[in-house]
């Protein structure tokens, strides 16, 4: 078996059917992944179970008592890997190309100022385009499909544990590696498929957490000076909600506001006015090109 020196991290609660098939799929790249953690949030022993009764030889399973959310278990996760490279994936989602790998440890060597390399994404019912080999300078990524340097990652103290992260994991990463100096890298070489419909994103949970979640992310990363504009996003969230119809949650994110600032308070660490203006100017202009990569 031709393995590269990657780890995979993988956060999984309850969902031991998706995972088998994502682990599986994993396992048919060439090469594959040296180490592959799985990280079963909550106590859930049905999923240590399921995991257990399969022969996966290069799988390691980290259980956490307690939810700690997606972010949480990925940091855990990476803090463990033994790989200088971690590739993100969620439980329903892993590679379409069998050298995905391979290609990630490529383009990590081409851009040594990347921190994070995130995938071309497809979702069940969309037409998956070909490759291309190409990267361009973004703002953000997607967790489901990404890759991390392992140091980098850890000097940002990594993701705040929250078990609906929505509109606050990335972007809170995004943005503090940025403040950083490092840079985020979107490559359609690498292309990932994530085997949900996103129907989900309509719940009253996800809507009440979206807008709780960006007010977060204003008290834990924005100076004082700028909170104006964290409560204009705010606003922004809310006025889109509204006009998709998405009532129910709205008024249940607002109010959660006070409360999920106290339990986070332990993260703030605020990035100056300079670096929040410059991340915000580039996700405004949504990428930045690169010079055509010269097809090896």
């Amino acid at each position: 078996m031709s393995t590269c020196p990657i780890t995979v991290a993988i956060p999984t609660y309850r969902r031991s059917e998706q995972l088998l098939r994502t682990l599986r799929q994993i396992q048919q790249c060439v090469p594959q992944p040296d180490e592959i953690i799985v990280h079963i949030d909550n106590n859930d022993s049905d999923t240590e179970s399921v995991l257990q009764s399969h022969e996966f030889t290069n799988v390691v399973i980290i259980k956490s008592s307690i939810q700690v959310g997606p972010g949480g278990g990925r940091n855990i996760a990476i803090v463990r890997a033994k790989h200088s490279i971690v590739a993100s994936f969620d439980d329903d989602s892993y590679p379409i190309d069998s050298d995905y790998f391979a290609r990630l440890i490529q383009l990590f060597e081409m851009f040594p100022k990347a921190a994070v390399i995130g995938s071309a994404i497809f979702h069940q019912n969309e037409m998956i385009t070909a490759d291309e080999y190409t990267a361009t300078w973004a703002a953000d990524f997607v967790g489901c499909g990404c890759a991390y340097r392992k140091e980098v990652f850890l000097q940002t103290k990594g993701y705040v544990p929250l078990p609906l992260a929505y509109g606050m994991e990335e972007t809170d990463l995004s943005l503090r590696l940025h403040h950083l100096g490092w840079g985020t890298l979107y490559s359609p070489w690498l292309r990932v498929f994530h085997d949900t419909k996103l129907e989900h994103h309509n719940s009253p949970k996800i809507t009440a957490a979206s807008i709780a979640n960006q007010a977060l992310l204003t008290y834990l990363r924005y100076p004082m000076s700028l909170w104006w504009l964290g409560g204009m996003q705010c606003v922004s969230r809310v006025s889109w909600l509204m006009r998709h119809q998405r009532w129910s949650g709205i008024l249940t994110g607002l109010v959660s506001i006070p409360r999920l600032i106290r339990q986070q308070h332990s993260h703030r660490q605020t990035v100056s006015a300079q670096s929040l203006l410059s991340y915000l100017r580039l996700r405004r202009g949504g990428t930045s090109n690169i010079p055509s990569l010269e097809v090896p």
